[in-house]
């Protein structure tokens, strides 16, 4: 589990990269690289609000991999207040 000040998502990541997405720590924040179609189905989610998980790490990594969870929450005492 990573806390962050901010999340950046990067559309641009090619889908012949070998990767289903890819998190990286930025200055205090994250940043996931993820596929334009990754992306459409963010976007989607968002405006429906519904969970999303986000895949990330190698195609062919096996269970080697990390996942970028969004998740709507009803009581916000719960999460981070900074």
């Amino acid at each position: 589990v990573t806390g962050a000040s901010f999340v950046v998502f990067n559309g641009s990541l090619k889908t012949s990269s070998g990767f289903l997405a890819k998190s990286s720590i930025v200055e205090d924040g994250l940043m996931v690289q993820i596929t334009q179609e990754t992306m459409e189905s963010l976007r989607q989610a968002l405006r429906d609000k519904k969970d999303f998980k986000i895949t990330c790490g190698k195609m062919d990594a096996g269970d080697g991999k990390e996942y970028v969870d969004i998740c709507w929450v009803e009581n916000e005492e719960k999460t981070n207040k900074g």
